[in-house]
């Protein structure tokens, strides 16, 4: 078979050298092995795209350094953890989002922050684990890491990434704003579908992805009662109460596209989120660009009104993933039981939904105010520096 080829960010052309090494998949080079780890994730779209991204970005890099994966030892893997820090020279590796056929296309659109290459490393651990079984590699670097244990331990003691309640309900006010006098359907349009698009993600807390791919149909009622039908992650079906007010948006939503109140069997298949058209579907891509580009807008509304430093740095910061986190989190305040939040969820375990509640925090904290610098009773005057 002929060698593969990868395009480094400079447009060169850097042969994968063929490998007989014996290995348990049938991979000529670097690339169809990672090729052949990427398919275990298929059924996860999402997760796919988040992992060749990482693996992708360092077969750029070793391709540049004239590397190949068996060659990564502990002075490599430092060597890249720096480069995931300032990818350089920034011309050649960072640039906007474009297509990735497109000779601007860069694998990075800026720095990343710590938590990203923690998650980068966390990920190519794992490819390094499955390579190792695969037979591809002999080794993994990662093992060596004196702080392996903070560093790749990706199960974060809680989550931090989401809106405080009183950012949300600023951020939804700023949503249902009236339109000006003047606009035209097209921003009718666009504003039913934000507020729409918002409100689903905090009601019931899909991936991005399962927003993306949601059909009418999917909202279906039961012995008098609405469920959302989804497919998620790792293809598990599962359906989801639907709240009152998730009833409420979906109906507003289509009237905005000219539908009845609730879905018929004749749109059961239609695309849930639509394009300006109305008719096509909305892309993964098209979608997190039109979240992230709302975080954006309402960050810079709210610094134009005086908001708080925190919650514009927030909002700037925000992704959709947030939303999901977000929606979890409020759930768990507002006293849903953890079971039925985990159900919700669509977590396989408690423990995962437990990173969600805040609530033993407030306590901690309240109970913490009882300790003061000077005790109850013994309060020395201020003059007195009289030895015990």
């Amino acid at each position: 078979m002929a060698n593969e080829v990868i395009t480094t960010p400079t447009s060169q052309l850097l042969t994968l050298n063929e490998t007989t090494n014996g290995g348990r998949i049938s991979a000529q080079n670097d690339a169809q092995a990672v090729s052949a780890w990427l398919e275990e994730y298929v059924d996860s779209p999402q997760t796919w795209k988040a992992y060749r991204r990482e693996a992708e970005r360092l077969l750029l890099w070793l391709a540049s350094q004239g590397l190949a994966l068996a060659d990564i030892n502990r002075e490599t893997l430092r060597r890249f953890e720096a480069f995931l820090a300032d990818p350089q020279p920034s011309e050649q590796w960072i640039g906007p989002s474009k297509p990735r056929a497109h000779p601007a296309w860069r694998p990075f659109r800026g720095v990343l922050s710590p938590a990203s290459r923690r998650q980068s490393l966390v990920i190519l651990q794992g490819l390094f684990v499955w390579l190792i079984e695969a037979g591809w590699v002999k080794h993994n670097p990662f093992r060596l890491m004196r702080d392996k244990s903070r560093r790749l331990n990706n199960q974060t003691p809680r989550i931090e990434r989401y809106l405080e309640g009183d950012l949300w309900a600023w951020l939804w006010k700023w949503l249902n704003r009236p339109l000006q006098a003047g606009e035209g359907e097209r921003a009718h349009f666009e504003h039913a579908r934000r507020r729409f698009i918002f409100g689903f993600a905090y009601l019931l807390a899909p991936r991005i992805s399962e927003m993306a791919d949601a059909r009418m149909g999917d909202f279906q009622r039961s012995e008098g009662r609405w469920w959302w039908h989804v497919v998620g992650k790792g293809s598990k079906m599962a359906r989801i109460p639907l709240p009152e007010d998730m009833l409420n948006c979906l109906q507003q939503w289509r009237q905005a596209l000219g539908l009845s109140d609730v879905p018929s069997q004749l749109d059961k298949e239609t695309p849930l989120l639509r394009a300006l058209d109305g008719q096509r579907g909305l892309g993964h891509n098209q979608l997190y660009r039109l979240i992230r580009t709302t975080f954006q807008q309402a960050a810079q509304a709210l610094e134009d009104n005086g908001g708080a430093p925190e919650h514009i740095a927030a909002l700037n910061q925000a992704t959709p993933h947030w939303l999901r986190h977000t929606s979890i989190t409020h759930q768990a305040q507002s006293g849903i039981s953890l079971r039925h939040l985990a159900e919700s969820a669509r977590h396989a375990r408690l423990d995962t939904t437990s990173r969600y509640l805040h609530t033993e925090d407030n306590e901690w904290h309240r109970e913490q105010q009882r300790h003061r610098l000077t005790v109850s009773g013994h309060n020395l005057p201020q003059d007195s520096f009289e030895p015990l």
